[in-house]
């Protein structure tokens, strides 16, 4: 079938771009050409901290897992050459993102109809779609209510527009970054806080009389804030934890604490397992409905062939990247 470029995780803090033979595709699989694809917070961890998606990260083109791109081979009914479509693979996949070709089960692509919103956007309605997802699978009443979302990557600012939208009276945000937190606003939020020393704390104290919050979002998957954010929840909160993990290891944090409040927190994964994919669809539709702007989220754009500059520049703050895509 030929050659293609495709990543590669060769060990902890090195990813490269190499030269390897295309994928065939088997029965229900398709070859999609991948025009677009971007890099999740979980890349960086699988990159930078070590920490394995099942055995994702050896495939060809892992770990990446956004992409878009046109079927260029289908052995499935329904997708035919020339088709541009959404993908959301899984471990289970033959092939990550990270390659000039996809090649993927059927059941994880969306169909995309003609639209003039520029692909790089649509794009976005994979990481959009797992946050719908995970508000939808512990559903919480935030009417009139003061929420919290730790992170303003793109789930985290996808979290926070999805919170407005539910009628959150106030919506608190934080981030480690001044190019990230340049941009929370325009995704719904109220008060955006550094996250540096006592900032959040002080900042969420401040704006809710010393309560706390009533709902909390980590969109991080860090350790330091997962610490912090049990203090950052009123009595009888709620909490979703998103943010893949940056470490397998234990991870402490106020059980006291927790217990006083009377805390309830729940996580959720699993996007690409939900009948129909219907999450992913529904964030494609608010995109192509301009229902949401996601123009301001994609800061750096590289080809694959440099993917170990992309992966920095998607993990050292003085980058000042917001997402990291490559073009194809």
């Amino acid at each position: 079938m030929g050659r293609m470029r495709a990543s590669r995780v060769v060990e902890k803090h090195r990813i490269v771009c190499e030269q390897v033979e295309q994928v065939p595709p088997q029965a229900g699989e398709v070859i999609v050409r991948t025009n677009w694809a971007a890099i999740c917070g979980s890349d960086v961890h699988v990159v930078h901290s070590g920490v394995p998606l099942q055995d994702s990260a050896f495939r060809p083109g892992a770990p990446g897992h956004e992409g878009i791109g046109t079927v260029a081979e289908s052995t499935v009914e329904g997708f035919r050459e020339g088709e541009l479509v959404l993908t959301v693979p899984v471990g289970d996949n033959r092939t990550g993102t990270f390659a000039d070709y996809m090649t993927m089960k059927s059941k994880y692509l969306v169909k995309i109809p003609e639209t003039d919103i520029p692909q790089e956007q649509l794009l976005m309605a994979q990481q959009f779609g797992t946050t719908i997802f995970s508000l939808r699978q512990r559903p919480v009443d935030v009417v009139g209510k003061t929420v919290m979302v730790m992170g303003q990557g793109s789930a985290g600012c996808f979290f926070a527009y999805s919170l407005k939208r539910a009628g959150a009276a106030q919506v608190i945000v934080s981030d480690k970054s001044e190019a990230r937190m340049a941009i929370s606003r325009h995704f719904g939020a109220d008060v955006v806080v550094k996250a540096e020393g006592n900032n959040v704390y002080e900042a969420v104290m401040d704006h809710t009389g010393g309560q706390g919050v009533h709902y909390l979002v980590e969109a991080v998957g860090s350790s330091e804030a997962l610490a912090e954010s049990i203090g950052l929840i009123r009595v009888g909160g709620d909490g979703l934890y998103f943010g893949q993990p940056d470490t397998t290891e234990l991870v402490p944090f106020n059980f006291h604490d927790f217990q006083r409040r009377q805390l309830t927190i729940n996580a959720t994964r699993g996007t690409q397992q939900e009948q129909d994919l219907v999450s992913f669809k529904q964030a494609l539709h608010l995109i192509l409905t301009r229902q949401i702007d996601v123009s301001p989220l994609i800061s750096h754009v590289f080809p694959l062939d440099q993917i170990e500059e992309a992966m920095a520049h998607a993990t050292e703050l003085e980058r000042n990247a917001r997402k990291v895509a490559f073009r194809f």
